[in-house]
């Protein structure tokens, strides 16, 4: 007879320990009766019974299931979005666009020195031999 007192009083305290879980992380929306608070202090309070409670009265069932989205996809977070964040966005490619067509340009210039393959064209580049050695006698 005191194994299955000792095992009901496990089981008792297995299930308290869960409703308390439970009820601490259901969101605020899923309660049914009273506020999360409410329902806390009936579950601590009233170990078996206020499990019971929980599940019998309390825990509201998920209307629908929450359906995750980029922010992009985001009809509501597209709404947040403010028209200056926006208009900043778009100045700051533009100003990008501006740079890039600048440095197109400056790359298309004729009056530009062109790169070149031969050494002997740059100054002082003509005088060293294959092994970078200047001026030796070889």
């Amino acid at each position: 007879m005191a194994r299955l007192l000792l095992i009901l009083a496990l089981v008792a305290t297995v299930f308290w320990v869960y409703t308390i879980v439970d009820c601490a992380v259901q969101p605020a929306g899923r309660h049914r009766g009273v506020n999360k608070g409410a329902w806390m202090a009936i579950v601590i309070l009233l170990p078996v019974l206020g499990g019971i409670l929980w599940f019998v009265i309390g825990r509201g069932r998920a209307s629908q299931p929450m359906v995750r989205r980029a922010p992009d996809d985001d009809p509501e977070f597209l709404g947040r979005m403010s028209d200056t964040a926006r208009a900043d966005q778009d100045e700051r490619i533009r100003r990008l666009e501006e740079e890039l067509a600048q440095l197109d340009s400056e790359a298309d210039d004729p009056r530009a020195p062109k790169p070149t393959d031969d050494p002997g064209d740059i100054p002082g580049k003509g005088d060293d031999d294959t092994l970078g050695q200047r001026g030796s006698v070889g």
